[in-house]
C-alpha cells in the first residue's frame, strides 16, 4: 500500500468514526457543533497518557473514550436543557472554551502543539473504524436505537410511548462524546502531533455536513456522509485549483436533490425491497 494511500484511509476511517459520534446525538433530533472540542479533549488525553505514563496504545484509546464520554455526560444536562439553534450555539461554545484552555496551558503545549511518543498504523484506524460502524447499526437496531428514533421523529408522541426523552438524549449525547474522544485519540497516534489550531470551527461543521449530507435517518449516513467528504475531494485533485468549486458544487446539488441526506428510510426500504423481490424471482 502507498503512503499516499495509506494516509486517505486513515484520515477516512478517522473521518467516520467521528461522524458517528455526531450521528449517535443527531439520531435522537439534536444537532452538536461540538464535535472538535469532544476530539481534542481525547486527543490531548490520549497525547499525555502517552508521553507522561507511558500506558500503551489500546489503553489511552480506551481512556480517550471514557474520558470524551464523561465530560459530555456532565456537559449533558445543562446543555440538553436548549433546543435548537440554542444547543448548536452551546455545543459550539463548549467546542471554543476546550480550544481557549489548550491555547493557554503551557502544559498541553499551547500554541506551539504537542508531539505524541507513541504511533499506529493505518491497519488500526480501520479496524476500530469498522467496529465504530458495526457498533452504530447495533445501537440503532436496539430499543435504545428506537427510542431515539421516536425522540427524534416526535418528542410528544415519544412521551406518549413512555420513552425517558432526557435520559435518551443524555445517553446519547455521552456516547458521541465518548465516540469523538476516541476518534481524537486514533488522531493523535496516527499523526503523532496535535495543535489546539486544528480542533477548530470548521472540524465542527464539515463532520456535521458528514451527517446531515449522509442522512440521519439510518446508521448508513454517516459512513456515506463521511466517505463522500473524505475521497471526492481526493477523486478531484485532478483538477487542480478547480477541485474545490467542483467539490462546492456537488454539496450544494446534494443539498438540493437529496435534502434529507443521501440515505433515507424510505429510499432503503426500497432499495432492500427490490433486492428481496428479485432473489424470490430466481
Amino acid at each position: 500500500m502507498s503512503g499516499y494511500l495509506s494516509g486517505v484511509l486513515a484520515i477516512l476511517g478517522i473521518n467516520v468514526i467521528f461522524a458517528y459520534s455526531i450521528y449517535i446525538t443527531a439520531a435522537t433530533g439534536q444537532l452538536n457543533l461540538g464535535g472538535a472540542g469532544f476530539q481534542a479533549i481525547g486527543a490531548y488525553a490520549c497525547a499525555i497518557l502517552s508521553n507522561e505514563l507511558g500506558l500503551p496504545i489500546y489503553l489511552t484509546l480506551i481512556f480517550s473514550a471514557i474520558l470524551g464520554g464523561a465530560i459530555s455526560f456532565l456537559i449533558a444536562f445543562p446543555v440538553l436543557r436548549t433546543k435548537g439553534v440554542y444547543m448548536v450555539l452551546a455545543t459550539f461554545a463548549i467546542a471554543e472554551i476546550v480550544a481557549g484552555i489548550i491555547l493557554n496551558s503551557d502544559f498541553l503545549g499551547g500554541p506551539t502543539g504537542m508531539i505524541v511518543n507513541n504511533y499506529i498504523e493505518t491497519e488500526v484506524v480501520l479496524v476500530v473504524a469498522i467496529i465504530v460502524v458495526f457498533l452504530g447499526f447495533y445501537i440503532m437496531s436496539t430499543r435504545i436505537g428506537l427510542a431515539m428514533r421516536a425522540v427524534h421523529d416526535d418528542e410528544a408522541v415519544a412521551d406518549l410511548m413512555g420513552v425517558n426523552k432526557r435520559a435518551i438524549q443524555v445517553s446519547a449525547f455521552t456516547i458521541g462524546g465518548s465516540i469523538a474522544g476516541l476518534s481524537g485519540g486514533l488522531y493523535a497516534l496516527y499523526f503523532g502531533f496535535i495543535e489546539a489550531q486544528y480542533f477548530n470551527a470548521n472540524i465542527s461543521i464539515f463532520v456535521l455536513l458528514y451527517v446531515l449530507i449522509g442522512g440521519t435517518q439510518t446508521a448508513w449516513g454517516p459512513l456515506l456522509g463521511a466517505s463522500f467528504f473524505t475521497l471526492i475531494p481526493e477523486a478531484l485533485r485532478i483538477g487542480d485549483d478547480w477541485r474545490f468549486f467542483i467539490f462546492g458544487v456537488i454539496i450544494v446539488a446534494m443539498m438540493i436533490l437529496r435534502p434529507e441526506g443521501i440515505v433515507t428510510r424510505d429510499a432503503l426500504d426500497r432499495v432492500w425491497s427490490k433486492l428481496f423481490s428479485r432473489k424470490s424471482n430466481v
